[in-house]
């Protein structure tokens, strides 16, 4: 029998349980996870600055690399939806389909913003801000 595959709703915003667990799941594992969400998180929206500023400027391969990196820094933090709109943008900006990236950027970008969302009400929560 074959697996669904997860809809938009049971993939993840943000979910760092599984990196507390490999951690050993404790004061100190909670401390370093907890820097690691803050040093992800910590540049906010420049990443989207500086991709449309990019994407504007025609500096494609550039725009293409800030997504990367925000999918592979921001990706540890358990944000499969995030990491799945990136991989879709990203390849758009690759195959250079331009009619897509708009409505894409968008997207990701609006996963950003619950990710962050959600990492500081982890933060707030765990009573590490």
């Amino acid at each position: 029998m074959s697996e669904a595959s997860p809809t938009k709703t049971e993939e993840s915003v943000f979910s760092v349980a599984t990196l507390l667990k490999y951690m050993g799941n404790d004061d100190k594992a909670l401390a370093i996870v907890s820097k690691i969400v803050r040093d992800a998180c910590a540049p906010g929206m420049e990443p989207f600055t500086l991709a449309r500023a990019a994407l504007d400027e025609q500096r494609l391969d550039d725009a293409g690399k800030i997504f990367h990196s925000l999918r592979g820094s921001i990706g540890t933090l358990g944000a499969k939806r995030l990491v799945a709109a990136s991989l879709k943008l990203e390849q758009a900006i690759a195959e250079r389909q331009d009619g897509q990236v708009p409505e894409l950027f968008t997207a990701l970008e609006s996963e950003y913003r619950l990710v962050l969302q959600q990492a500081d009400a982890w933060l707030t929560s765990n009573g590490t801000t």
